[in-house]
């Protein structure tokens, strides 16, 4: 199985950055090959064979409820088997993703389970795609080569202006996945724009989308807003609660509260806040279970800030 490479170190989190612009239905392959419960293993066989691929979902008209894998084929084989029906050997308890979701929920998801595809439903849990590694490996580098090329041509229309601020608020509604990462683009256009090193857009971005991402999956809704000035970028996350009973808990690498929804979708692998402290220049955080929780990074945009 490819790996998918997980943000540990700088290069990890330039991959990191370049999965936050994607969602699954970007990556995914729309092109499907789907059976039925009633057909046999063995045209399950010649389906994978005729198409180079080694995973078929089951569906019950555009749902799915189960999947045969390359190994349940060779199992078959051993077994002497192949003319029994599907709905006998096939894997029922399917993980799915969303089409909605941030590419990141896939990545993780991954890391999570040792599945080497997983089936994409819409809004309506019907079958819209098959996602796989090579598919997310194959995203990323195209996300690379047109950043390289948007940088490119940003260096080359470059010119001294004087510097303003920008400030800006936007309204978080809890699992809007549609629209979560909206104002970590919006900062990183900014950034570049203002000809900011790469490497300082690249945490800004990260603190910007993890806290994004973490009102969305965790909280009833809230706001946040972004102030870039010519020192420093201010990230600040307001939710309207439940609020985190336990912050230090919330603030170690694993722990997360997460409910079965958003883990059914490969998220919530604990990572979000210890992800923003670890690239934040200052990072403060509050809650409590009536005032809900705010969370302020800060990234220097260049070094010797106060």
């Amino acid at each position: 199985m490819n790996e998918v490479p997980q943000p540990r170190d700088e290069s990890g989190l330039r991959i990191q950055e370049l999965a936050y612009g994607l969602k699954v239905r970007d990556v995914m392959t729309s092109k499907i090959f789907t059976v039925t419960r009633r057909c046999t293993m063995w045209e399950v066989q010649t389906i994978m064979k005729s198409n180079g691929i080694s995973g078929v979902p089951v569906v019950d008209g555009c749902h799915v409820v189960g999947i045969v894998s390359m190994h349940d084929i060779m199992v078959a084989i051993e077994g002497g088997y192949l003319d029994d029906t599907v709905a006998s050997h096939m894997v029922s308890d399917v993980q799915t993703l969303s089409d909605e979701v941030p590419l990141t929920f896939a990545m993780s998801a991954f890391t999570k389970y040792s599945y080497r595809r997983f089936p994409v439903v819409n809004q309506n849990n019907e079958l819209v795609g098959i996602v796989t590694p090579r598919n997310i490996n194959l995203a990323l580098i195209r996300e690379l080569s047109r950043q390289l090329d948007e940088i490119e041509e940003g260096e080359s229309q470059l010119i001294d202006k004087k510097i303003t601020a920008f400030h800006r608020i936007y309204r978080l509604t809890r699992y809007d996945f549609e629209h979560a990462g909206r104002a970590s683009a919006e900062l990183k256009k900014e950034l570049k724009a203002r000809g900011v090193p790469s490497k300082v857009i690249r945490r800004a971005a990260i603190a910007s989308y993890e806290l994004e991402i973490n009102v969305v999956a965790h909280s009833h809704g809230g706001t946040f807003t972004m102030l870039v000035d010519e020192g420093r970028v201010r990230i600040t996350a307001n939710d309207f609660g439940p609020g985190i009973p336990d912050v230090d808990a919330a603030m170690t690498e694993g722990f997360s509260t997460a409910n079965d929804w958003i883990r059914s979708q490969g998220f919530g692998a604990g990572m979000g806040l210890p992800n923003v402290k670890r690239v934040s220049d200052e990072f403060e955080i509050q809650s409590g279970v009536e005032m809900g929780t705010m969370v302020k990074a800060i990234v220097y945009l260049k070094k010797g800030v106060d």
